[in-house]
């Protein structure tokens, strides 16, 4: 028993290697996304830049700072990829918050919200 301790103290010392790509999990979540208010234009975000609302960035509840996401609106399949720069959104039944600019990418600035299919994708589909 002792031994087994001391086993797992071990291995938890060693330095954790890295991953294939393919090794890493996948995001992926259907649901409503919003968009931000104009209003927040400079203002920081929770990583700490300033909202750019002609950036391709976006908020998420959960995901790390610098994931890429592509997202696309199920109803046109018009898609985009963004950058998780923000904490959000806080309006239930909401899976995401894009910049203005993201919005406009996908169709949805007129309707203000749009079901959406959001996915972990790779630095260079932008």
């Amino acid at each position: 028993m002792r031994l087994s301790i001391i086993a797992a103290a071990l291995l938890a010392c060693l330095p954790a290697t890295a991953q294939e790509p393919s090794d890493q999990p996948q995001y992926s979540a259907v649901g409503k996304a919003s968009f931000y208010s104009s209003r927040f234009h400079g203002r920081p975000t929770a990583s700490g830049a300033p909202y750019d609302q002609t950036a391709l960035t976006a908020a998420h509840p959960t995901l790390p700072f610098g994931t890429m996401v592509c997202v696309t609106n199920t109803q046109n399949g018009r898609s985009v990829a963004v950058e998780i720069n923000d904490r959000g959104p806080f309006t239930g039944g909401r899976i995401i918050d894009l910049s203005r600019r993201a919005a406009q990418e996908i169709g949805m600035i007129n309707s203000g919200s749009a079901r959406v299919r959001v996915e972990a994708c790779e630095e260079e589909t932008i």
